[in-house]
């Protein structure tokens, strides 16, 4: 257990309670009908974008979508067709300048049983507040101190926010466990056999507006990793810039002093308030 503040123990709790907002009354609803006769929000698009993309599908429509007064509609097909047709349609909004940090490596939209029904660019799945998936490892030692990185002042979200050891979202065709493996190499240097020791702790739905950005919307599949006391993370792909070992209670005040990404401060404060009972 460690030594929190009652004042600093209720403020990650408030952080926590609210890590799903709704979003603004001014952003238009996605529907997306799945076969049935009932269609279902599956995002939202933000003012910033609508009236150039009515502009565009005035111009030139789009298989399967369809943008009225209050909804932007889109219609159920084979994955292959709905997927080519978002594409579509994130690739105007790219060049109109509206997604920035496009990746060319795709998510999957799956709903909650299990089923994908189309892959898109990630970086656009923010832009239309499209659910996505990632995973968020706590990298601790039995000295009750956490190892935290750096992003890199290239990434085109959060440059030099604080983040995980490691994290990463979940790409189209991996699971939870393969994306946290290989996230751990990629950022930590962290080899198999000790990445395999992973233990799964839950899970955390993120929702937010982001201003210029689009709706955040996304599942965070979180792990806890005991590292030796002798292990230094290493990056190996450029996204962070470096690491710091810190205690528990100055990981919370660098979480209420806004140093971390939005996401990892909910997992870092979730795994702190876990340790602490």
């Amino acid at each position: 257990m460690t030594s929190l503040s009652t004042s600093t123990i209720a403020a990650l709790e408030e952080m926590l309670q609210n890590a799903a907002r709704p979003a603004p009354a001014d952003y238009l609803p996605i529907y997306f009908s799945k076969g049935g006769s009932d269609a279902q929000i599956i995002g939202y698009l933000s003012p910033d974008f609508i009236p150039f993309l009515q502009d565009s599908l005035k111009k030139e429509s789009i298989p399967l979508i369809s943008l009225t007064h209050d909804q932007l509609h889109i219609a159920n097909a084979k994955p292959r067709a709905l997927s080519a047709s978002l594409h579509q349609l994130a690739d105007r909004i790219r060049i109109g300048g509206f997604i920035p940090g496009w990746r060319n490596e795709d998510f999957a939209w799956v709903d909650q049983n299990g089923h994908q029904y189309f892959r898109l660019e990630r970086a656009a799945f923010r832009t239309f507040g499209f659910r996505s998936m990632a995973t968020h490892i706590n990298g601790y030692s039995h000295e009750q101190r956490i190892w935290l990185g750096r992003r890199s002042e290239s990434k085109s979200t959060d440059p030099g926010k604080l983040d995980n050891i490691a994290a990463g979202g979940i790409g189209a065709d991996e699971t939870p466990w393969v994306c946290a493996r290989r996230e751990l190499w990629e950022e930590a240097g962290v080899p198999e056999q000790i990445a395999s020791e992973i233990e799964p702790v839950g899970r955390i739905h993120m929702r937010r507006p982001v201003p210029g950005r689009g709706f955040h919307d996304e599942q965070l599949f979180i792990y806890d990793l005991e590292l030796p006391h002798n292990f230094i993370p290493t990056n190996h792909d450029g996204e962070v810039s470096g690491f710091i070992e810190v205690s528990y209670a100055e990981a919370a005040a660098r979480i209420l002093a806004d140093e971390f990404t939005s996401d990892a401060a909910f997992v870092t404060a979730d795994f702190i308030l876990r340790r602490n009972k």
